[in-house]
């Protein structure tokens, strides 16, 4: 197959005129192709933030705030801090329509070492780390209705990775004997916001919206209220049927409350635990691989992971990638506590990236912005993102956050040695490597995309 075959594909655009259909033969592009509307686009928002978090964070909220009216207060609290950043990103994402997230905004406002060091966090850490807590999430539900009274094994789990009675017990002096301090609030932020991630995943894929420039922001203003009312309504539920003692106690906390309300039925809850995850998962996967993707593009990873599928037009080696680093952080994983250092890690760059706008007001007053929010909004989110920074290292320093810096400090040598002074492996060694993986994969670079 020659070269020309490999870079460019037929591609077939059916119309129907008087009754017959044409075809027309016109080549088409090697690029990722824009086919996500506004529909996909809320739904990708919706689906992606509703997987794993709600049936894990409610525990780990109500823990670290002590009673009721605090938890639900923090549930509300989060999907409002989650719509400000997702409107920042909304700007974002309209002024500069490049795939990768925070990638291309850092590169914009600071320039390539934050944007190296946000994709070498995201690529190894992030990103994996939260995949895995998704996919073990879908694994201890979809185990838990097959060992009752007791936790499923751990071997299990690895390899396997609303309706309310009316009842108001539970919910009388909803803030007695609640433990409020400054360290336990970010903690249950980091948890309660863990459900919430998901709320900048359009801007992974924007370079694949059907008119980015309208379709970002209503997908946002849309998608997250949305997800706002159903989780707390969804913990309203859970506190219908359980005290908060039951609450802490329970194993999986849905399956609890499918017992209580649903039985004989409650298999049922666990089943769609399921389907809600792995279709988590998917969206999740496929907006990471995006990232990937872009980093081989700018240079900062191997050149392969910029290469996209001949037949499918999909970025494959970057979300074959993706899904390896994932795997390894299954197997020795633990769920509350990747959550807590990657909430850690992903609240850093988030700050960072909401301050760039802040930067780009002044620095960049030539780009064009069809959404302009208010500057107080970035502001309140980048004061909000230092908090949530500096809140449980100072009430409960641990050397995993000192360790989550170091690695993080880490991508400034593999930025010098590889993107600086360009080190490249032997030609011997890396391009015959090259070559095989794209003939087996099917994939070429993909084309410049001219405006």
């Amino acid at each position: 197959m020659g070269e020309e075959n490999l870079k460019k594909r037929k591609g077939e655009d059916n119309k129907k005129e008087d009754g017959q259909s044409i075809q027309s033969h016109e080549p088409q592009a090697m690029n990722l192709q824009k086919e996500v509307g506004l529909i996909s686009g809320i739904c990708m928002i919706v689906g992606t933030i509703i997987g794993s978090g709600i049936f894990v964070s409610p525990k780990s909220v109500l823990a670290n705030v002590g009673a009721v009216g605090p938890c639900l207060t923090m549930w509300a609290a989060c999907g409002i801090l989650a719509t400000l950043g997702a409107l920042c990103f909304a700007e974002l994402g309209t002024m500069i329509t490049k795939s990768g997230g925070e990638y291309p905004y850092l590169m914009e406002a600071f320039g390539p070492i934050p944007a190296f060091l946000f994709s070498w966090t995201s690529l190894l850490v992030t990103k994996p780390s939260s995949f895995a807590i998704i996919c073990l999430s879908f694994a201890e539900y979809t185990l838990a209705p097959f060992y009752p009274g007791c936790d499923p094994p751990q071997v299990a789990i690895k390899c396997l990775a609303a309706a309310a009675i009316g009842k108001t017990e539970n919910f009388k002096d909803s803030y007695k004997d609640s433990s409020v301090s400054f360290g336990s609030i970010g903690l249950a932020f980091y948890n309660g916001l863990w459900a919430y991630d998901g709320w900048n995943q359009l801007n992974y894929i924007t370079e694949e919206l059907k008119n980015p420039y309208r379709n970002l922001p209503l997908s946002i203003i849309i998608g997250i209220p949305l997800v706002t009312v159903c989780y707390v309504l969804i913990n309203i539920s859970y506190f219908t049927v359980m005290t908060s003692t039951e609450l802490l106690q329970s194993r999986a906390v849905a399956v609890t409350f499918g017992d209580r309300v649903l039985y004989p039925a409650s298999w049922i809850v666990p089943v769609f635990v399921a389907f809600s995850t792995i279709g988590s998962a998917n969206g999740t996967c496929f907006t990471a691989g995006r990232l990937v993707y872009v980093a081989g593009r700018e240079g900062h990873m191997l050149k392969l992971l910029s290469y996209i599928s001949v037949k499918r037009l999909t970025p494959a080696p970057a979300i074959i990638f993706y899904g390896i680093v994932a795997i390894i952080y299954i197997i020795p994983g633990d769920i509350d506590t990747l959550i807590n250092y990657c909430s850690f890690a992903i609240w850093i760059f988030y700050g960072l990236t909401v301050l760039a706008l802040i930067v780009m007001r002044f620095t960049r007053k030539d780009l064009k912005r069809p959404v302009k929010i208010p500057t107080i909004i970035p502001v309140a989110v980048t004061l909000a993102s230092i908090l949530l920074i500096l809140a449980p290292v100072i009430s409960a320093p641990e050397l995993a956050y000192l360790y989550c810096v170091l690695f993080i400090g880490s991508g400034l040598i593999v930025y010098v040695l590889f993107v600086y002074f360009k080190f490249n492996w032997p030609q011997k060694i890396s391009k015959p490597i090259t070559m095989h993986l794209q003939m087996l994969l099917e994939v070429v670079p993909a084309e410049e995309v001219t405006e």
